[in-house]
Order: C-alpha cells, then sequence, then structure tokens
C-alpha cells in the first residue's frame, strides 16, 4: 500500500491559547439574536407612535374643550354683569322713590300744618270778635247805669265801619301768627311790621321801626285812647315796642317769640305812650 503523506503545517505560536480563540457563531444563533433584535426595534416603533398618536389625540381634545370652556365662562360673566347692573338700576330707583315718598310726606306735613294755622287763626279772630262784642254790650250797660263821668276804657266801643274797623279787623285776623324778628307777614310779624301793615289796609303808609312809628301823628294821653290808636313802649322817638289798642282795655300786638300775635291787657303791661293816625 502506498502510504499517505500529510504535509505538516506549522501551528501559530498562540493556538495552544485557549482564551485567544473566537469561538464560531453559527447560523441559528445569529438568526435568532436578529430575530430579537428586529421585535425589540419594531416594539418601540410602536410604542413611539403609540405615543405620538396619544399625544395628538391630547393635542386635538384640549384643542376642541378649550373654545366650549372659555364661550361658558364668557356668558356667566356677562350674566352675572347683567345681575349686577340690574340690582343697581333697582337700587337707585327704590333710592328715587324714597325720596320721593319722604318730600310728599314733607310737604302734606306742610300743609297739614298751614291748614292747623289757618284753622287756628279763624278760630282766634272769632272768638276776638265775640270777645269784642261782649265787651261792647258790657260798656253800653255800663254808660246807661253810669252818671258822670266815665273813663276812657268805658267809653270806647269797637267801630262797626269805617278805616279803624278795617285796621282792627285787620290785626284780629293775624291773632296766631308767630313772632319773628323782622317779620311783615303775612304769616310771621315782629310788632311795628304787623302795626304797619294794618294801617296800610287803610292806605295809611307808616315808618317800619318802632322808634320812628312812635313819633308819627298826634301825641294821646292814655286817659283818652280810642280804638286804632298807636301805643308804644319806651321814649318817644326810641320806642322799642307798638301795639294797637282795640277798646276795653285791651290791645293787640306781636308780643315776642314765645306769644306770637295776641290780644293782651293793657293794665298788666301799662304803655309808655300813644300817637293817633286816625
Amino acid at each position: 500500500m502506498e502510504e499517505l503523506l500529510v504535509p505538516l503545517v506549522p501551528m501559530s505560536h498562540t493556538a495552544h491559547i485557549r482564551s485567544h480563540r473566537k469561538p464560531r457563531r453559527n447560523a441559528s444563533s445569529i438568526a435568532m439574536r436578529a430575530g430579537v433584535a428586529s421585535g425589540v426595534l419594531g416594539t418601540l416603533a410602536v410604542a413611539t407612535a403609540a405615543g405620538s398618536a396619544n399625544a395628538a389625540d391630547a393635542s386635538v381634545t384640549q384643542t376642541l374643550e378649550l373654545p366650549t370652556l372659555t364661550a361658558d365662562l364668557s356668558a356667566q360673566v356677562e350674566q352675572a354683569a347683567q345681575f349686577t347692573q340690574q340690582a343697581a338700576a333697582n337700587y337707585q330707583l327704590q333710592a328715587e322713590r324714597d325720596s320721593a315718598a319722604a318730600a310728599a310726606a314733607k310737604e302734606a306735613a306742610k300743609d297739614l300744618e298751614a291748614a292747623k294755622q289757618a284753622e287756628a287763626k279763624k278760630k282766634a279772630a272769632e272768638e276776638a270778635r265775640k270777645a269784642a262784642a261782649e265787651a261792647a254790650v258790657s260798656r253800653s250797660e255800663a254808660r246807661a247805669s253810669l252818671s258822670g263821668s266815665s273813663s276812657a276804657s268805658d267809653t270806647v266801643s269797637t267801630p262797626s265801619s269805617g278805616s279803624v274797623a278795617t285796621v282792627i279787623d285787620f290785626l284780629k285776623a293775624q291773632v296766631g301768627d308767630s313772632y319773628v324778628l323782622g317779620g311783615t307777614g303775612p304769616n310771621s310779624w315782629d310788632c311795628s311790621g304787623l302795626v304797619q301793615a294794618a294801617f296800610k289796609q287803610v292806605n295809611i303808609d307808616l315808618p317800619r321801626v318802632s322808634e320812628d312809628q312812635s313819633t308819627v301823628g298826634t301825641d294821646v294821653p292814655l286817659s283818652d285812647l280810642r280804638v286804632g290808636d298807636i301805643l308804644y313802649w319806651g321814649a318817644k322817638g326810641s320806642a322799642y315796642h307798638v301795639g294797637v289798642y282795640i277798646g276795653g282795655g285791651k290791645y293787640l300786638d306781636a308780643a315776642n317769640p314765645s306769644k306770637g300775635v295776641v290780644i293782651q291787657d293793657l293794665s298788666g303791661y301799662p304803655a309808655s305812650g300813644a300817637v293817633r293816625v286816625l
């Protein structure tokens, strides 16, 4: 037999070291690893696509919902503003009604007070006329029973007509009016303002103040007074108060703020002097 001679191939000097040898990978191992890698990449791709889709959906959802929320909020704000405006209008209307009601009540109170004053004035004037009539009757009876001279208060009677009667009627109609310093009527007077207005009824123009009124006309003794004479208190030319003699020992004047226009007894507050202009 012939012997086959196999040539000897020299070995590497590191062939005998095991750790330096590279193990061979078979085809199935490589294919498996390739499949796993492909699956992982596919999963990542799917996950990425799903995340992108979810983000897109969320963005779309927010974009679609925001106008709805904004519209609702705007409507609520507008409705609240309307309610506020309506409430303010209601408050203003109520305030105007309250103000009008208060003004009407005030006017009604003034009218009522004026009516009361007019009634009181009418009543006082009627009482004054009745008292004057009774005084006249009393004086007439006294004159009939007396012999000799009589006092001024017994012989004077209230005129029934003429200028003096007009002055006295005007004065008595003011009884009950209030006293106001500087007052010239028609519902409030001071002493000289009332006297001036009374004599103006018969076209006699008197000075405005007491001291000047005490100097007009003719001086009259207090023992010889007649109805319509002007009485004054204080010195002639510097008098501080005036009134008008109405007969029966009485006079009418705008006395003071506490009394107003009244009829008083001359004996309780004797005058300083008198003047006659009628």
